[in-house]
């Protein structure tokens, strides 16, 4: 298996199967454009839990991924696909940066939920782009873009109504998309507390990768908490 890719939080290996990739979860942990980094014991073993979890859910709600199968504790088997260069981020309740940047309370809740697109660039630090700038960049057509933010809101629909089951309130989220040699676009990447963010629905406690960015101890436990009740709902 040859390492084809290295991000901030997975690296990608080739298999035997040319269209199927090996995925790591990495212990790694960054924040704000990987200008905070730290290392934390288990991450990328709860992360891919937790990915695997949320991803046979989405599947059985119709929704589909690059999941192929489960590997061992840090690894996962999805599809080989193109990842779009376009994030997607829904937002049901203002924080991070949109409060700073449009100076709304957090946890202001919008009436209907925000689509946001980012242009997946580090070295830009993701800017926020729209339909019109997909497609001059050729980053998307208008069509895809119509799809990504049509599947957006059907992942958040579903997802908002389990968290919800697991008492915990999806403030907002990130993910991306991938297309396979068929052409088909999947949910691709991860969903976790590094892409979620995750309150406790009665007393508010964050208990996502804000921890981390705001300095506020136990991530992991926040964590291992979120894969807890993941694990408790889906097993009722």
């Amino acid at each position: 298996m040859e390492p084809i890719y290295e991000g901030k939080a997975k690296k990608l290996y080739t298999t035997d199967d040319a269209e199927v990739l090996r995925m790591e979860y990495k212990d790694d942990a960054t924040a704000f454009n990987a200008q905070k980094k730290a290392q934390f014991e288990n991450k990328g073993k709860l992360n891919k839990a937790i990915t695997l979890l949320m991803y046979e859910m989405l599947e059985a709600k119709g929704v589909a991924t690059h999941l192929v199968s489960d590997l061992d504790e840090v690894n996962l088997l999805v599809k080989r696909v193109e990842i779009l260069q376009v994030e997607v981020i829904v937002r049901n309740l203002a924080a991070g940066s949109f409060s700073k940047r449009m100076a709304v309370e957090v946890g202001s809740e919008f009436k209907i939920p925000i689509v946001e697109f980012s242009y997946k660039s580090d070295e830009l630090g993701d800017p926020l782009i729209n339909d019109d700038y997909a497609r001059e960049m050729k980053l998307a057509t208008p069509e895809e873009c119509a799809f990504l933010k049509e599947q957006a809101l059907v992942i958040n629909e579903v997802m908002t109504a389990f968290f919800l089951e697991c008492g915990l309130k999806l403030v907002d989220f990130k993910i991306e998309f991938g297309k396979g040699s068929d052409g088909k676009i999947v949910l691709a990447d991860e969903v976790s507390p590094d892409t979620c963010r995750l309150w406790d629905a009665t007393t508010g406690e964050k208990m996502d990768k804000d921890r981390f960015r705001e300095d506020l101890g136990g991530v992991m436990d926040g964590y291992e908490e979120v894969l807890a009740r993941i694990s408790k709902v889906l097993t009722k």
